[in-house]
């Protein structure tokens, strides 16, 4: 498989996850991820070890019981690729719902997504995401 067909295909995997946060769709995100304990999630409020409780915490009580609406836009999206890992780096705005009181809620961050080529496909085994980046004096350390 050339390279440029690699980062095709994680370019579009990247934005199905998109797709499976705006949906909150899980069983979307289960054809993405892989399913097993390998899968990480690591994110300001946990660190969520394993597909169960990236599904639970992730696209259930957080995307699905938290929001009613759900938009993540994803930008400068950089995508390299090795023999059977795939490393892909972007910007994101993510604006949803709350659905408690129907308040817009929107934030902004950086998000790193690591996947594993494995039975002639990839799947997404780690994300990590985090906040803009802090750039005042004396912050960020």
């Amino acid at each position: 498989m050339s390279l440029q067909t690699m980062q095709k295909e994680i370019e579009y995997l990247v934005s199905q996850y998109a797709r499976s946060i705006d949906e909150a769709d899980t069983d979307l995100a289960a054809t993405l991820w892989s399913t097993t304990d390998e899968a990480t999630f690591i994110h300001p409020r946990s660190h969520e070890r394993g597909w169960e409780q990236v599904k639970k915490r992730l696209y259930e009580e957080t995307m699905r019981d938290r929001f009613t609406h759900r938009k993540l836009q994803i930008h400068d999206l950089d995508v390299q690729c090795y023999e059977n890992m795939a490393i892909a780096v972007f910007y994101w705005t993510f604006d949803a719902i709350f659905r408690s009181d129907g308040r817009l809620h929107r934030t902004q961050g950086r998000e790193t997504q690591v996947f594993r080529y494995t039975d002639d496909r990839w799947l997404l085994v780690h994300v990590h995401y985090s906040g803009m980046p802090i750039t005042g004096e004396r912050e960020g350390f």
